[in-house]
């Protein structure tokens, strides 16, 4: 257990303008200090001061929110050689247990001591650029296909004969055309500004699109500096090595396979009933993850000659489609495991 192997835990509660700590000696269970600081550079060296004065000797960090509020202060923390551990949302044992930051602080850090290894924060510096640059990709994706279904409306109503000219258009053909409008021309009110509209939608889909594609190159360079040897596995584009690399963050902080595959979402779960000997997929775990392993499953599913030979191989066995695809995709979260935590036995 980790409280074999520290004399303090600093639990944090951090929210958006300050943050509430509390230092808990493991030995004795007692909160030796509890203070609350700013949300800032100077909040963040006033909690790593008090944790020096009055956790002397071997100490860890407990702090939730680790990728929301917390950040700042465990990337701080994390650079002057301190311990941190991620804390999940911590719920109350009982309603009449009550409620406070400083309860909260206490309650993060009494949370680790019970584990025998608690979750590590996921890494910053590239890994954080990553996350950055795919969670803007996925915006401009989100705001251009909203674009498209606007377009697709306003095409619906358009006034004739304009409509009858942009109907046969293809998607390239007819936001080029749009965006080259005029609506000022138009003398009649309707057919202005429904024109002035599509061309307005028009360019700003043509806009996102730009955005999309530029963040999907930084994103494609950042994957060949990380973990190159995603690329070449069959069915892992720039895009699906991300959600897999963003999940998984760096070496050591996943345990081992099964703790990958409770991560991916897709560890064997006993879903036995009377003579019937089944297992399920678990439906926790990280499911962008999971989402991107289904999209590999399925392209190699269509394209993979060896994964087909598999699933072939299972159904003969007996398992149904869904049977195998678990099977699969649990392969699939062991081989990447292996892949990121060593890439040179795999070569």
């Amino acid at each position: 257990m980790l409280a074999d192997e520290l004399d303090f835990v600093i639990g944090v509660d951090p929210h958006r303008d300050s943050h509430a700590f509390a230092i808990v000696e493991v030995r004795t269970g007692v909160v030796a200090f509890e203070a609350s600081v700013g949300a800032d550079p100077g909040g963040y060296a006033e909690t790593h001061r008090s944790a020096l004065t009055h956790a002397p000797g071997r100490r860890a960090f407990a702090i939730e929110g680790v990728g929301s509020f917390g950040a700042g202060l465990a990337r701080f923390l994390v650079e002057r050689g301190e311990q941190v551990f991620e804390v999940g949302r911590l719920r109350r044992e009982h309603r009449s247990s009550g409620k406070t930051d400083a309860l909260d602080a206490v309650r993060a850090a009494r949370s680790v001591l019970t584990q025998k290894r608690p979750a590590m924060p996921r890494s910053s510096g590239e890994r954080e650029a990553l996350r950055a640059l795919v969670a803007a990709r996925e915006g401009a994706v989100i705001a251009k296909q909203a674009g498209l279904c606007q377009l697709r409306d306003l095409l619906v109503t358009t006034p004739e004969p304009l409509r009858s000219e942009l109907r046969p258009l293809t998607r390239a053909r007819l936001l080029k055309r749009l965006t080259a409008t005029h609506p000022h021309r138009r003398h009649d009110p309707e057919l202005r500004g429904t024109t002035l509209a599509l061309r307005v939608i028009a360019r700003r889909v043509q806009a996102l699109t730009r955005e999309e594609r530029e963040l999907a190159r930084e994103i494609d360079k950042l994957i060949r500096t990380l973990a190159p040897q995603l690329l070449d596995q069959p069915g892992i584009g720039p895009l699906l090595a991300a959600q897999v690399v963003l999940a998984w963050s760096h070496r050591g902080r996943v345990a081992n396979e099964a703790a990958s595959a409770r991560l991916a979402g897709v560890a064997p779960i006993p879903a036995s009933s009377g003579k019937t000997i089944r297992y399920r997929l678990d439906r926790g775990g990280d499911r962008r993850l999971n989402q991107a392993l289904h999209q590999i499953m399925l392209t190699r599913r269509r394209t993979h000659t060896p994964t087909i030979a598999y699933v072939q191989r299972r159904l003969q066995e007996g398992k149904t489609q869904r049977e195998a695809n678990r099977c699969l995709k649990r392969y699939l979260a062991r081989n990447l495991y292996r892949l990121l935590e060593h890439p040179a036995a795999m070569t």
